[in-house]
């Protein structure tokens, strides 16, 4: 199991007005992005590796990998 201890959580920028319905991610740590509800951060989190992170969110926004 990772340990998400010391994470920073920040919202999607996509997150709407009234913050629900979101995602939250950790991107702080080394080796390791953590990615949560927003709606429930004391529950269970995901853990990925930054490379597997970027190729997502490349995937989901249309743009190449750096």
């Amino acid at each position: 199991m990772t340990d998400l201890a010391g994470a920073i959580w920040r919202k999607s920028t996509r997150s709407g007005g009234s913050g629900g319905d979101c995602v939250e991610v950790a991107d702080n740590l080394a080796g390791v992005v953590g990615v949560r509800d927003s709606k429930d951060p004391a529950g269970p989190a995901l853990a990925f590796a930054p490379a597997t992170w970027s190729a997502f969110v490349a995937g989901v926004t249309g743009q190449r990998q750096r």
